[in-house]
C-alpha cells in the first residue's frame, strides 16, 4: 500500500522552514509512479540564507577542540544507527532501492562517521628546517563553508557520511539533497538538529539547476563536494570557475571494466560479476563493473552462468524483503536506460537475459526494467560506451592481453575496474596498466575504509574515505617566526 510522507521541510539555522517563495516540489514513489510527498522547491534566496546561517555558526564550531567535534559526530552516528527503522521505509518508497539491502548504508554511514571522528587530530602540519635560525612551520584550518551536493542512488547513506570529514576539519556545512530522492535527507536533518548546534548542518531542498547551482556560486562557499554524473560535474566546475577560484572534489560515474583472465574460476567470475553490477540496486551505482570482459577460454561457460543466475533475480516491490531487485529511480531514468538497451539491441549486441521493460502486478504505473545482459557487445556499441547507470550488464570477449587493456582504457571515464585471475604476476600487471582509481583483484565492489576511493580521468577528482578527504577540507599556511 502506497504511503503518504507528507510535507517535509528544509532545515536552515536549526530551524524547520519552508522556501522562501513558498513552492514545493512532488516526489515520486518510483514503485508506483505517483506522487508521495512533497519538500519545499528551494530558491537562491534559501541557499543564501543557508550559508549565512553556516556562516554564523562556523566560528564556535570551529573554536572546538578536535575532541570535542569528534564527540558530536560520533554521537550523529550512533543517531544514525538508532534510526533505521524511521530510515528504511522512507528511503526504499523514495528510491526504489530494495529495503532488504539498505541496511548496509546505515552501517556505512554510521562506520565513516566513527572513522572520520577519530581523524581530527591527524590534521597537522609540518614544521620545516628552511633556515637554521628560524622557526618555519605549516598548519592546517578550515575553510569556512561547505557545500556538499548528493545523489539520487544512496542518498541518506552519502549525506550522513559526507557531513564528517567537513564538520571534523572544523568546517559547517549546506548540503542539497537530490531532486529526485529527497525526502529521506528531512530525517537525517531532524538526527542533525538533535546532535549539532543550530547551523552546523544546514539542508536545502530543490532543482539542482536551482539550489546545486547557487551553492557552487556563492561567494561564502570556496569548498564543494559533490557526487554524481559526469556532465553535472563538469557544469559544477565551469560554474564555480566563473565565479571564484573555488576547491572542487567530484566523485563522478564510471563504465567500469572487469577482465577475466582465463585461468580464472567460471564460476567465482560469474558470481562476481552480477554482484558487482549491483542489481540490488537496479544497477545505479558508479561503481558497477558494468563491462565484463572475458577471455574466449571461459566465455561461453561464464555467459550461462551468468544468464541462470540474472533470470533468478525477482523484480519487485522494494518493500518487500524477497525481491531482488526494485524499480530505476524516476521516470526520466526509465527513459534512459531504455533507451540504451534499445541501442544495444539495434546495434547488434545479444540480449541473454532481460533487454525489455518489465511487469509488476500491482505496479503498472513504476519505472520497472528487467535486469539485462548483453552478450557479443563490441567497444563500437553505444551501449558499451555510454553510462547505463542501471541494470544492464555488457559482454565482451578477448583473445590477447594487449587488445583487452586498450579496451578497458578506451573511454575517458576510470572510476573502477576489477582483475579476476590466480596468477599473482598477471594480475598486478593488469592492475598497474588498467585506468582507474580503485582496482579490485578476486574481488568486485567493497570498499575499504581508510584506502581512499576515487576516479581517474573524468571519473572524478580527490579522494574520499580516507584521511587525504579530511585533509581536503583544510587550508594549509606557512608560518614563519623570525628569531
Amino acid at each position: 500500500m502506497a504511503t503518504w510522507f507528507g510535507d517535509r521541510p528544509m532545515y536552515i539555522g536549526g530551524e524547520f522552514v519552508p522556501s522562501e517563495s513558498g513552492a514545493w516540489m512532488d516526489t515520486v514513489n518510483p514503485a508506483t509512479g505517483k506522487v508521495h510527498g512533497r519538500v519545499p522547491a528551494g530558491t537562491v534566496a534559501d541557499v543564501d540564507r543557508a550559508v549565512k546561517a553556516a556562516a554564523a555558526a562556523q566560528e564556535e564550531w570551529g573554536a572546538k577542540s578536535v575532541w570535542e567535534r569528534g564527540a558530536l559526530i560520533r554521537e550523529l552516528a550512533e543517531r544514525i544507527r538508532a534510526s533505521g527503522d524511521r530510515v528504511l521505509e522512507i528511503e526504499s518508497a523514495d528510491t526504489g532501492n530494495t529495503i532488504a539491502s539498505l541496511g548496509n548504508d546505515i552501517t556505512l554511514a554510521s562506520g565513516y562517521l566513527d572513522f572520520v571522528a577519530g581523524l581530527g587530530i591527524e590534521i597537522k602540519g609540518e614544521s620545516v628546517p628552511a633556515t637554521a635560525e628560524n622557526i618555519h612551520f605549516t598548519m592546517r584550518q578550515p575553510y569556512g563553508v561547505v557545500g556538499r551536493i548528493v545523489p539520487f542512488n544512496h542518498p541518506f547513506c552519502f549525506a550522513g557520511a559526507h557531513l564528517g570529514a567537513p564538520l571534523i576539519a572544523g568546517n559547517t556545512v549546506v548540503l542539497k539533497s537530490p531532486d529526485q530522492s529527497p525526502l529521506s535527507a528531512t530525517v537525517m536533518a531532524e538526527i542533525c538538529d538533535e546532535v549539532l548546534p543550530p547551523g552546523v548542518v544546514n539542508i536545502v531542498s530543490g532543482e539542482g539547476v536551482v539550489v546545486g547551482d547557487a551553492i557552487v556560486r556563492h561567494p561564502q562557499v570556496p569548498r564543494i563536494g559533490f557526487t554524481g554524473s559526469v556532465p553535472t560535474g563538469l557544469a559544477i566546475q565551469r560554474s564555480a570557475a566563473e565565479v571564484a577560484v573555488k576547491n572542487v572534489t567530484l566523485e563522478l560515474g564510471g563504465k567500469n571494466p572487469f577482465i577475466a583472465f582465463p585461468d580464472a574460476d567460471p564460476q567465482a567470475v560469474a558470481r562476481a560479476a552480477v554482484s558487482g553490477m549491483n542489481f540490488s540496486w537496479s544497477g545505479q551505482s558508479c561503481g558497477s563493473t558494468s563491462r565484463l570482459m572475458l577471455h574466449e577460454s571461459i566465455h561461453d561457460e561464464v555467459v550461462d552462468l551468468i544468464t541462470a543466475d540474472v533470470r533468478a533475480i525477482k523484480v519487485g516491490d522494494p518493500l518487500d524483503v524477497n525481491s531482488g531487485m526494485g524499480p530505476v529511480n524516476s521516470q526520466k531514468h526509465y527513459q534512459h536506460v531504455m533507451r540504451l538497451i534499445d541501442s544495444g539491441i539495434a546495434e547488434g549486441a545479444r540480449v541473454v537475459a532481460g533487454g525489455a521493460a518489465a511487469t509488476v502486478p500491482g505496479f503498472e504505473g513504476g519505472f520497472w526494467v528487467q535486469p539485462t545482459v548483453f552478450a557479443d557487445v563490441t567497444m563500437d556499441m553505444t551501449v558499451a560506451r555510454e553510462e547505463v547507470f542501471g541494470p544492464v550488464l555488457c559482454i565482451l570477449k578477448w583473445s590477447d592481453v594487449d587488445e583487452v587493456m586498450t579496451m578497458a582504457n578506451q573511454l575517458d571515464m576510470g572510476l573502477t575496474a576489477a582483475i579476476f585471475s590466480n596468477d599473482i604476476r598477471t594480475a598486478m600487471n593488469a592492475a598497474r596498466r588498467v585506468e582507474s582509481g580503485c582496482v579490485w583483484i578476486n574481488g568486485t565492489g567493497r570498499h575499504y575504509m581508510g584506502t581512499g576511493f576515487a576516479g581517474w580521468k573524468n571519473s572524478g577528482l580527490g579522494r574520499e574515505e580516507c584521511l587525504e578527504e579530511v585533509l581536503s577540507y583544510t587550508l594549509s599556511k606557512s608560518v614563519h617566526i623570525i628569531l
